[in-house]
């Protein structure tokens, strides 16, 4: 039997009809239509399905929709401020190259992202801490840490 789950997605009101063993990822994807989340190893391993819930980041595999009544959640599709403007860690890992095939992108982007709102100044070891349990079997990470450090350099008005 579904239940149905009010909450706020990337700033807009939204219900879902789930059922209770349902997990947010896949409300997301099935019931709500955004695909950005990447399903990975749906174990909580991978970080490819990050997103960020009441403020924080989560893996959305390991959440049950039903758990989220009444919260505000923001995906991959609202990172991006405007159809014409990207958000400026998007900016930052398209001139890092801090992308390979993509797949974990936008799990690293949320975890990045919730990083930098809550220490706006990271150390290259901050970041890479942050961002252990997302992988990336493409790039090594060097770059996305660049990326990472740019993005917040930019934020201060650094060159990086």
């Amino acid at each position: 039997m579904k239940q149905l789950v009010n909450l706020t997605i990337n700033g807009e009101p939204a219900e879902l009809a789930v059922e209770p063993h349902r997990s947010l990822l896949d409300a997301l994807r099935v019931e709500g239509g955004l695909t950005g989340t990447k399903k990975g190893c749906d174990v909580g391993d991978c970080g490819a399905c990050t997103v960020i819930l009441d403020g924080r980041p989560v893996n959305a595999c390991l959440v049950l929709a039903v758990e989220c009544e009444g919260s505000t959640l923001q995906t991959i599709e609202g990172l991006q401020p405007d159809p014409d403007h990207v958000h400026p860690l998007q900016e930052a890992f398209m001139q890092c190259g801090a992308a390979q095939c993509g797949f974990c992108t936008p799990g690293v982007l949320m975890m990045a992202k919730a990083l930098l709102d809550e220490n706006p100044h990271p150390t290259e070891a901050e970041i890479r801490f942050a961002l252990a349990g997302n992988i990336c079997r493409c790039t090594g990470y060097t770059k996305i840490v660049e990326a990472v450090q740019r993005c917040a350099a930019a934020r201060q008005g650094v060159q990086a």
